[in-house]
């Protein structure tokens, strides 16, 4: 029985066009909208392990750390409002994903969407960093949560809808390869910053958010709409292919136009795009991959991981200043990993590539899972070598993550949404990871003091989960012209009884109104 559907390689090559100077600077500009993302990611486990942080907002986990208060290692940092800190900002993004961004965006088209996430985002930094109390800070991370609502809605459509479809995946990595390095950039002031005397240096790690906030609302004053989303608004046709012509660099555009505006012509019977995807049978597999990719990726862990890295080390007996350097090298094999990824990207599968890439992560969570249960008691530390062990597979978990599933969790499901559906699709996409994000980051902390070690072989569970699903589910899309990517339902082993039904329902109906129309 075959379990994937192979798409030839070469399926996009009937589009003409090349990788224009003004197709990489527009891509490159949107983009930008990953860094904000990835600085939020730094800084938000960074910032909850540094002792002044915890001493102003947090003073009972402050006590435990200094030992003031007898309790086990896995418990010194279990605190409800300390994960409300982190988990507020995804709150606040999954309510603006649901209400209002995939609207804004599918109406409005991508390039303001981003405007307006960048301008929500500037603010969320000013209020984190000039917070005065626990519940300024939270609403500071709410308002950066409203601001990635709507730049996770945008960017991640812009890049796939951008980009030549023998390319889209070097693209569309751009945007992880800009998480990297914004969270690169966010862990190295984190450990600057601790070292500030005073106190203050986490108003330094939590401001300094406005600037790759600020360099992204500018650029995406100046960037173009896209095709798809002209079509979409009804803009003149002429209008759109000078565009495409431009953005291809060349005058050979009319395939893949025709393709885009079919894409339109069919999603626009008066239905809006989610009412669509969640009650017709046919789009049941782009709902499926909406929903569990971005859930899969919060139940390997590597949230857990990224948000609570430093405390983890510290956890495990780690001075702060250590924990915070540990983390920078830790997000630096990340990017690196992410670099090597983007030449490999539209060289290999994306199934094998998220195969190989959960296999990897699931021998690293096991193992440190296995060291911490064999070597970190409810007291004292754990042995210098261990430590340096465990430090090792948390970089081996990291560098397997960023070649597979972090990439891919972006790239995939914009590549399988129809036009007339993929707003609201994307829409569902950013919901489903807050939702989850949300699950990871309010109860790590509680299951890691109850489960202890054990929680990371439950997460090892869920990446035997997410392999499967790849191997039996998630067709293969290399190079295929998203106009085109319905036939990949239609020709995969389980999908294409779902999607084929409702296909045999279409033609029955349409040869009853021809017979109607004939009498």
């Amino acid at each position: 029985m075959a379990v994937g559907h192979a798409v030839d390689a070469g399926a996009g090559d009937e589009y003409s066009g090349r990788i224009t100077v003004f197709v990489a600077l527009s891509c490159a500009t949107a983009a930008m909208g990953g860094a904000i993302f990835g600085y939020d990611l730094g800084t938000s486990g960074g910032v909850s392990s540094m002792g002044s942080f915890l001493r102003e907002f947090f003073p009972d986990v402050y006590r435990r750390m200094q030992g003031d208060v007898h309790v086990s290692n896995y418990c010194k940092f279990d605190s409800q409002l300390l994960t409300l800190f982190t988990s507020s900002l995804y709150i606040a993004g999954l309510l603006t994903a649901l209400l209002l961004s995939s609207w804004f965006t599918a109406r409005r088209g991508r390039h303001p969407s981003m405007i307006v996430g960048g301008v929500a985002f500037l603010a969320g930094a000013a209020v984190s960093g000039g917070a005065v109390n626990v519940y300024m800070a939270i609403l500071g991370r709410a308002l950066l949560g409203v601001g990635l609502g709507f730049a996770n809605q945008a960017v991640l459509l812009y890049l796939s809808e951008m980009a030549p479809a023998r390319y889209r995946g070097a693209f569309s990595n751009g945007y992880q390869l800009t998480l990297c390095l914004g969270s690169l950039a966010a862990n190295a002031i984190n450990y600057g910053a601790d070292r500030i005397a005073g106190g203050w240096g986490w108003r330094l790690s939590l401001g300094l958010a406005a600037i790759p906030a600020a360099l992204f609302t500018l650029g995406a004053t100046f960037l173009p709409e896209t095709p798809n989303s002209l079509v979409q608004q009804g803009v003149d046709r002429g209008k759109v292919r000078a565009l495409l012509q431009k953005i291809r660099g060349t005058d050979a555009v009319d395939a893949e136009l025709a393709d885009i505006v079919a894409a339109s012509t069919a999603g626009a019977g008066g239905d809006s795009g989610l009412r669509l995807l969640l009650t017709q049978r046919q789009y049941r597999p782009q709902l499926a991959v909406a929903v569990l990719m971005p859930a899969f990726t919060q139940l390997n862990g590597i949230n857990a991981i990224g948000f609570y890295a430093p405390v983890l080390l510290r956890t495990v007996g780690m001075g702060e200043s250590l924990a915070l350097l540990s983390t920078v090298i830790t997000v630096a094999i990340y990017t690196a990993s992410t670099v090597v990824f983007m030449l490999a990207i539209d060289r290999f599968r994306r199934r094998t590539l998220l195969i190989a890439g959960s296999l990897q992560m699931l021998a690293s969570e096991v193992l440190i899972g296995a060291v911490m249960a064999a070597e970190l008691g409810d007291e004292g530390g754990i042995r210098r070598g261990w430590a340096a062990a465990l430090f090792v597979l948390i970089g081996v978990y990291v560098a397997g993550y960023s070649w597979s599933w972090g990439p891919m969790t972006w790239l995939v499901p914009t590549e399988v949404f129809p036009l007339e559906v993929r707003s609201a699709a994307q829409s569902v996409t950013v919901a489903s990871g807050f939702v989850f994000t949300i699950f990871v980051a309010q109860g790590f902390l509680a299951m890691l003091c109850r489960m202890k070690a054990g929680l990371f072989f439950f997460f090892a569970g869920w990446i035997v989960v997410m392999t499967g699903f790849v191997y039996w589910f998630l067709p293969e899309t290399k190079g295929m012209p998203i106009e085109q990517v319905g036939k990949v339902w239609r020709e995969h082993w389980f999908w294409g009884k779902v999607v084929g039904m409702d296909e045999l329902q279409a033609s029955g109906r349409c040869e009853k109104e021809k017979s109607d129309e004939n009498l």
